[in-house]
């Protein structure tokens, strides 16, 4: 009699377990069919304040200012680069920037990390950089000044955040863009003298 009962309980023991097999393989199918293509979320750390922090030799800062967009013989536009090594600021008229004036320093690993920690309390890399089409500047504050600020390493830009003198066209950079500009301009002595020479407005 026990016999008997064993020969009935051991197939359907079988049974249970190769239904439990088959709805474990029809769920991994599932997964593997319906989630496969899910982009894994990654954790994508910025690393820009640390960049502009850092005192290398291929480390600089760039502040470029554009005037309001006019006839190619009245616009105007400046950038001052500021790296552990030299200071430069070059004006520009014309669309294809013609140089109309430039000037250079040398410059020195603690004056270039006192500027950036400045720079850095300043919020400089404060900011989020937009898409694509929203970070395209071409057009942007017609009648204004549209200011942009880069962290770069090398030739490669680590940061670029941008803003404008026009209201409500604060593009990406969070920070006070005027007094960014003043610590770009305190870097340059002659920074006034050569902003004679353009109309920025």
């Amino acid at each position: 009699m026990a016999k008997l009962r064993n020969q009935r309980i051991i197939p359907f023991i079988l049974v249970i377990v190769i239904v439990i097999i088959a709805i474990a393989a029809l769920v991994s199918l599932a997964r593997a069919v319906f989630f496969s293509d899910r982009p894994t979320e990654v954790a994508i750390t910025d690393t820009s304040r640390q960049q502009l922090l850092a005192v290398t030799a291929d480390s600089s800062v760039r502040m470029t200012v554009r005037g309001p967009i006019v006839a190619d013989e009245e616009f105007n536009s400046y950038s001052v680069v500021v790296s552990p090594s030299r200071r430069a600021m070059t004006t520009y008229t014309g669309y294809l920037d013609t140089i109309v004036d430039q000037v250079n320093y040398g410059n020195n690993s603690a004056a270039y990390e006192e500027f950036v920690y400045a720079l850095d309390k300043a919020q400089y890399a404060t900011g989020k950089q937009l898409d694509e089409d929203e970070d395209d500047t071409r057009g942007v504050c017609a009648l204004g000044r549209v200011y942009e600020f880069y962290i770069l390493d090398g030739s490669d830009v680590t940061k670029r955040l941008w803003t404008t003198s026009c209201r409500g066209l604060n593009g990406s950079l969070r920070a006070d863009a005027t007094h960014l500009r003043n610590l770009f301009h305190a870097q340059i002595p002659e920074s006034n003298s050569l902003l004679t020479k353009i109309d920025i407005r």
